[in-house]
């Protein structure tokens, strides 16, 4: 039994409370585009290879690359795999469509223009797709700001630094807003590997691209530069955001009775007519044509 106790407290017990100490775990895993659990296999070192070989202009890489980023796929081989996705779009589509068109269309025109079209939209879905994420991703981060300041607010007025207050912050919104505390796990890293904090500010808001986290990077660096108190700038910055997040409620909310006429005129209103004037109508046609027929003159 001391054999026993004496190996837990060396191997679990003492290393945990020197975690705690050190405020845990520094990073965690994050996604990466086209990363597997078990090691790459065949078909993604096929896809890698492909996507090596499809030729792209060093400024749209760029571009790519930071959308990718603002996606949340930070992997080397994210830009690789999603010129690959697109190749294999184009055939996948293209192939579909040559052995489709036969039973779709007899016009030889068409039958010309449904390949192109397919191929067309092989190339341009990838990137549909990866805006849609960017977006969503955009939206979750633009929702979660408000928790994460308030929090970042008692940390702060608590006394911790700013340093200390983001890694906090990073570290208890890991559950509830992960992307959130993706980035400021980033920020605490760079700034943990000698980047000074404003430049470690400047490149979360390059890195997200969200008009609302550029928005807080900024107001950071002017406290920070300024010498202002942070606890009331983030305070002042959230109550402004969420002011703005319920008056863009307020004006979503306003804009459904404009929203609403068009299914309201199409689907709606002929049921209702169908439902109300139905029965009328059927009688009009069983008793009253008749008579009408009936009552006509003799030619």
């Amino acid at each position: 039994m001391l054999a026993i106790g004496y190996f837990g407290y060396r191997r679990i017990a003492r290393p945990g409370k020197v975690y705690e100490q050190l405020g845990g775990e520094a990073t965690f895993a994050t996604p990466a585009f086209g990363e597997t659990t078990t090691g790459d296999g065949m078909v993604v070192k096929i896809i890698q290879e492909l996507g090596e070989k499809v030729p792209i202009d060093p400024t749209d890489a760029s571009l790519l690359r930071k959308d990718l980023m603002a996606a949340g796929y930070r992997s080397e081989n994210a830009l690789l795999y999603y010129q690959a996705a697109r190749v294999i779009a184009i055939v996948v589509l293209v192939g579909l469509a040559m052995i489709f068109r036969g039973y779709i269309t007899s016009n030889g025109i068409l039958a010309i223009v449904i390949p192109i079209g397919a191929g067309l939209l092989g190339f341009f879905a990838p990137s549909l797709y990866l805006d849609n994420l960017v977006s969503n991703r955009h939206d979750r981060i633009r929702m979660s700001l408000p928790d994460a300041l308030d929090l970042m607010v008692v940390s702060v007025e608590a006394g911790l630094g700013l340093d200390q207050a983001i890694q906090y912050v990073a570290k208890e919104l890991i559950v509830t807003h992960p992307d959130i505390s993706e980035e400021l796990q980033l920020v605490n890293l760079e700034i943990r590997a000698g980047k000074r904090r404003v430049e470690a500010l400047r490149n979360l808001a390059e890195r997200t691209g969200e008009t609302e986290l550029r928005k807080l990077v900024a107001i950071l660096i002017q406290t920070e530069r300024f010498g202002t108190s942070i606890a009331d700038s983030l305070r002042t910055h959230s109550d402004f955001m969420r002011v703005r997040r319920r008056q863009e409620a307020e004006e979503r909310a306003n804009k459904v009775g404009v929203k609403l006429v068009f299914p309201i005129f199409f689907f709606i209103l002929p049921s209702m007519l169908v439902v109300s004037a139905g029965p009328g109508l059927l009688q009009v046609f069983k008793y009253l044509f008749p008579l009408m027929k009936g009552a006509a003159p003799p030619p």
